[in-house]
């Protein structure tokens, strides 16, 4: 067995296991250092005796064993009353069998996600403690040094016992609350990976966690069909090193099993005729993957999710679709009503619109507030060119 495939054990299972650790033990610390030393047994002991029958089972079992270990020489530490008690009980896995794990990971999902923390918090803890990244590869996807991450995640794991957040699924009435904030932090998990490839694939993983874990949610499945429809054009996104817009990027580019496995989550979704704001994003996005875009479906599509839950983000991107129906000049005066001066994108749409309008002078001003608000090099590049393209529509009288 090779570090490769400790490595994706680690990946596969480390949610798992800590989350069943935190159910023994109560103590988000102990249970993600016994998890770490099992792991590290793990690297030492599987490329040379092989792997056991059930990695999930061994490393739970071993993490069990070091986490006793620990809190057997730190007895004498307030507050262990609980975690002794559990020192004579029976192993929580025996070596080799597939652990019981019922929604111990779900309970994690909902205690690294609560509203007590802020949402920095509550994404790098569910990077950090259930898609098992490490403190560096956390501290790269929020662009900051690892020493800084690590005391952010100190902080949030401390607060989670100050505050004596519960470590459970929340009562049937608080649910949809409290599940739409897990769906935003993965979802945030996502869209930061879209951008700065790396945490991508772990917020779809999260979201295939959910889906095993609650398979009747609608919107879990919407959610998951958004990031797999939107994942499977991330080859055509970019070419030689900029922006492609929808419209001219190559479809035999794009991953059809992963969009087809979206497409098919949506289709779930429509015959349980539960909609909701992942659900419609997600079959605007199947509409996408099926070139030529059914513009007016699209519309209609917006129509609705300004219904569900109308935001002037969701009000710009209608506007594109506006335009495609309706014509340019109706989006640009839909576009002007808008409050959202900050938002790159908003000054990107607005300036494509003008350019399509042939007010260049207008559209090159645009373009360069889109500039001022992105420090993507793929987004400046597209948007330099667009610029550039407008002015010399100017110099020529155009």
């Amino acid at each position: 067995m090779s570090a490769d495939d400790v490595e994706r054990a680690f990946r596969e299972e480390h949610g798992r296991a800590v989350a069943v650790l935190v159910r023994a033990f109560g103590d988000l610390d102990v249970a993600e250092e016994a998890v770490q030393d099992a792991f590290a047994e793990a690297v030492r002991r599987w490329p040379v005796d092989g792997p056991p029958p059930s990695p999930a089972g061994w490393i739970i079992t071993t993490a069990r064993n070091r986490a006793i270990d620990r809190l057997r020489r730190e007895g004498a530490r307030p507050g262990k009353h609980a975690q002794a008690a559990l020192l004579s009980g029976p192993a929580e896995a025996e070596a080799g069998a597939e652990p019981t794990i019922g929604d111990d990971r779900l309970r994690l999902l909902f205690t690294c996600c609560h509203p007590a923390l802020g949402m920095a918090a509550r994404v790098a803890l569910t990077l950090r403690m259930v898609g098992g990244l490490s403190t560096a590869e956390v501290a790269r996807a929020f662009l900051v040094p690892e020493k800084t991450m690590a005391q952010r995640l100190v902080r949030a794991k401390a607060r989670i016992r100050e505050a004596r957040i519960p470590y459970r699924v929340p009562a049937a009435e608080d649910l949809p609350q409290r599940l739409a904030g897990v769906l935003a932090v993965v979802y945030l998990v996502f869209n930061e990976g879209y951008r700065r490839e790396g945490t991508a694939a772990e917020a779809i993983r999260l979201g295939r966690v959910l889906l095993e874990l609650m398979p009747d949610e609608p919107e879990v499945r919407g959610l998951l069909a958004l990031m797999l429809l939107v994942e499977s054009r991330r080859a055509a996104r970019v070419r030689d090193g900029e922006l492609v817009l929808l419209a001219d990027q190559d479809p035999g580019s794009w991953d059809g099993a992963m969009a087809e496995e979206g497409r098919e989550l949506v289709r779930w979704c429509l015959r349980r005729n539960r909609p909701g704001p992942y659900q419609i994003q997600a079959a605007i996005n199947a509409v996408h993957s099926r070139p030529p875009t059914d513009w007016r479906q699209v519309l209609a599509l917006y129509d609705q999710l300004m219904a569900v839950a109308p935001s002037p983000v969701v009000a710009l991107n209608r506007a594109v679709a506006v335009a495609e129906v309706e014509g340019v000049d109706a989006a640009l005066s839909l576009v002007e009503e808008l409050d959202l001066s900050r938002y790159y994108l908003f000054h990107a749409i607005r300036a494509d619109l003008l350019r399509r309008s042939g007010r260049d002078g207008e559209a090159a001003a645009a373009y360069g507030e889109a500039l001022a608000r992105t420090q993507d090099e793929v987004e400046i590049a597209f948007l330099e060119r667009r610029r550039l393209g407008v002015r010399q529509g100017v110099r020529d009288g155009s």
